[in-house]
């Protein structure tokens, strides 16, 4: 048996956040209080100290978090991350297709997922939706990389079987049988999770999408992930490839591949009528605001989502995404929704990041919310880094130059907009440190 205790400021959600509520039911903060793990597992949270059998992590005055859920990012695009100059179609041609085509040898694939992975780690995510390439092999290493750190991870080969360059390109019967060993070897082992990966409409034949459907079908709890409605010429070319059907996301749906576990990453040009079409079918999407402002695709409109009642989560989406950052993805999700006249507040977005995910991946039974029963996914973060964010800290806390309309929400959210990944003190995975290692706060004389 292997025990921790944590101490610090807990900050996690018991509901969903209104979008411009400030002063949210659904917050949990509990300040200095001690969060108990056991074999990977929160078996209490309590303000008094534990007993001496208990190893104590003593972090008073800095923040503990779940640890953060990207649901959509590309392992293979950390090679053309901050890439000049391109939009979405020209972005695969030129940088992101020449990446991914190295991923076809083992030794690439091998360092590439472990890098990719230690880099989330230090970033503050501990589980992550993610596209690895066309080749079994790449997937097959993030698989391999995420047991031996104990990550929650949801991928699988990606699927495409046309307007792709030549080693990017597979087939129907062949990428089934890959995704059937896959599945096989990996779905549901350890905290794997196997996704039915079409890269997006454009590169799969109605027969390799139809395969796709088929798989989500035939074995129970498969995700699948996709792009969906991401920029406008994208949508124009899936309305001549797919003149049938009624949307872009209606391909999906007439294919069998919208259900509770539906990963759909941008879907900006949307109507409502394909809200409500994600409502009904539990789909999700990934929100990914850095990307979508990095690539000039648009302006995604949360608003309307709720309105609807579809589920929404953030996303980093590197390599169109500028950062593995959760936190500079929720600076950018903030910008976005000022753009589109929405005050998005920091419990909305940290919420969508967290136990919003993890209900979105139908995971909150494991993680996003710091209770016990939960595995022990989180991270302790530094309020504040650097002189300016320091003195912003302490006047949202009222230590110098009290303003007025300071709140805990005026902290958390000068936080979330001037953190990075520079804050993060210590990442735990099920219990384990990972990344950082913690630095404590010694024990008063």
């Amino acid at each position: 048996m292997t025990r921790r205790a944590l101490r610090g400021d807990l900050l996690d959600f018991t509901g969903l956040p209104a979008l411009g509520d400030v002063d949210s039911p659904a917050v949990r903060f509990r300040p200095d209080h001690w969060l108990l793990i056991e074999d990977g597992r929160i078996v209490a949270v309590q303000a008094e100290a534990p007993g001496e059998d208990w190893p104590r992590e003593d972090h008073r005055g800095r923040l503990i978090l779940p640890g953060f859920v990207d649901t959509h990012v590309h392992c293979p695009q950390l090679d053309v991350i901050a890439s000049y100059g391109a939009t979405l179609l020209d972005w695969l041609q030129t940088y992101t297709f020449p990446a991914e085509q190295r991923f076809a040898d083992p030794a690439v694939a091998r360092a590439g997922a472990e890098l990719f992975l230690d880099a989330l780690l230090a970033h503050g995510t501990t589980a992550a939706v993610v596209f690895a390439t066309v080749h079994a092999v790449s997937a097959e290493a993030l698989f391999e990389a995420a047991s031996v750190r104990g990550m929650r991870i949801i991928t699988g080969k990606v699927l495409m079987d046309r307007h792709a360059p030549e080693g990017l390109r597979d087939d129907v019967e062949g990428a089934r049988r890959d995704c059937e060993a896959q599945i096989a070897r990996w779905h549901g082992r350890g905290r794997n999770a196997f996704a039915v990966t079409v890269r997006f409409a454009v590169t799969s034949t109605p027969e390799q999408l139809a395969m796709a459907g088929g798989l989500l079908q035939r074995h129970e709890g498969l995700y699948m992930q996709t792009h969906v409605a991401e920029n406008l010429d994208e949508v124009r070319w899936v309305q001549e490839l797919f003149p049938q059907a009624r949307s872009y996301l209606d391909v999906y749906h007439q294919h069998g591949l919208l259900n509770q576990r539906s990963v759909l990453a941008h879907g900006i040009w949307l109507d409502d009528a394909d809200r409500a079409l994600l409502r009904d079918t539990g789909a999700h999407i990934a929100f990914c605001p850095s990307s979508n402002l990095f690539l000039g695709s648009g302006l995604f409109n949360w608003a309307e989502a709720r309105a609807v009642g579809h589920g929404v989560s953030l996303a980093s989406d590197v390599g169109g995404g500028t950062s593995l950052s959760m936190l500079r993805t929720l600076a950018e999700a903030y910008k976005v929704q000022a753009l589109r006249g929405t005050r998005m507040t920091a419990w909305a977005g940290l919420h969508a990041a967290t136990l919003g995910a993890a209900e979105a991946l139908g995971l909150a039974h494991e993680l996003g919310a710091l209770e016990p029963g939960r595995l022990a996914d989180l991270c302790v973060w530094d309020w504040a880094s650097g002189p300016v964010a320091e003195h912003r800290d302490a006047v949202a806390t009222g230590q110098v130059a009290p303003l007025p309309a300071q709140s805990l929400h005026a902290r958390v959210f000068a936080w979330m907009t001037l953190a990075d990944e520079r804050n993060l003190r210590a990442a735990y995975v099920a219990g384990q440190p990972r990344g950082p290692q913690p630095r404590l706060i010694p024990d008063p004389v």
